[in-house]
């Protein structure tokens, strides 16, 4: 892992959002300079204009899916590549004041993912309390330290507590077991060198939305035996039903079946943008395969949902 020691590192903050603590499991991310912003658009400008030499931030959480700030930063509005992927435990609190209680609890505060990530807890034990979303974590937890009224929550980690005086009013929240929240250091024309277990990012524009234009793009990873980690389609910003892909797979643009099925991408489509191939972080246990359900099973479900349709007559 090359060390970034003597590098200035932006990234959300204030102090104590998930953002730092996944920052600070890095070593040699957290003996740089740590400089914090107030947006993930900020963190990206900053490594783009040249106020940092990185950029640490959130892309997607397994309960909420992707940021939409960052992948379509990362797509539409900056040159950036990816240099590494970090995976963090998420484990949210509701925070308040001391003299706070669940029940007195009027405004809840905190960032919409976390919010989101939280919606089962929140319809249950919260229902009249006002939603409002904040730009971070750490941004809620200060503005309910700073403001001093025993009616307003935060929903934040536990080292935001620690940093704005705050109590624990109900601790993990979320409303779902395993909930993680992966990161992207970003950078400026550096791609790491292959290590043997990498993966690559790209995004792939259309020349038109027609049948098979996705079958297209996926023959060129099926014809290489190359194995997609993600698929998502974003608005491409020109019209309404116009899409691009973002796309992750297995590999190294070093490798030569990447390259290959690149060049075959960039042969076919209107513009293909090339995000970062980056070390994968250590894969997880394969999951037990589901059941496969038979073809009279398949065709029963299908009976089913079609006895539903509307008789024209009525």
């Amino acid at each position: 892992m090359t060390a970034f020691i003597s590098k200035r590192v932006a990234y959300l903050g204030p102090r104590g959002t998930f953002t730092e603590e996944a920052l600070l499991s890095q070593p040699d991310l957290a003996s740089g300079e740590l400089v914090e912003m107030a947006s993930i658009d900020n963190v990206l400008d900053a490594v783009d204009n040249g106020q940092a030499d990185l950029g640490f931030v959130p892309i997607e959480n397994s309960i909420e899916g992707t940021v939409p700030a960052t992948i379509d930063s990362l797509v539409f509005d900056h040159d950036l590549y990816i240099e590494r992927e970090v995976v963090h435990d998420i484990h949210l609190h509701l925070l308040g004041l001391q003299n706070a209680s669940v029940e007195g609890i009027r405004e809840v505060h905190s960032y919409p993912h976390a919010l989101g990530q939280c919606r089962k807890f929140l319809a249950a034990e919260l229902p009249r309390a006002g939603i409002h979303a904040a730009s971070s974590t750490a941004e809620a937890a200060r503005l309910v330290s700073e403001r001093g009224d025993p009616c307003l929550a935060a929903i934040a980690p536990r080292a935001s507590r620690d940093i704005y005086g705050l109590e624990t009013l109900r601790a993990d929240i979320e409303d779902h077991g395993g909930n993680q929240t992966r990161f992207l250091l970003v950078g400026k024309g550096m791609v790491p060198a292959p290590t043997g277990n990498d993966k690559t990012s790209v995004v792939c524009f259309q020349v038109k939305d027609q049948p098979g234009s996705l079958f297209s793009i996926l023959a060129e990873f099926y014809a290489r035996n190359i194995n997609l980690t993600k698929l998502e389609s974003r608005p491409s910003k020109r019209e309404l039903g116009q899409y691009c892909f973002v796309i992750e797979f297995d590999g190294h643009v070093a490798d030569h079946d990447v390259a290959d099925a690149l060049v075959g991408l960039k042969g076919k489509l209107a513009d293909l943008k090339f995000l970062g191939s980056f070390p994968k972080v250590r894969d997880a246990p394969a999951p037990k395969r589901p059941s496969v359900p038979t073809q009279d099973a398949a065709w029963s479900w299908l009976t089913s949902i079609r006895s539903q349709i509307a008789d024209p007559r009525e």
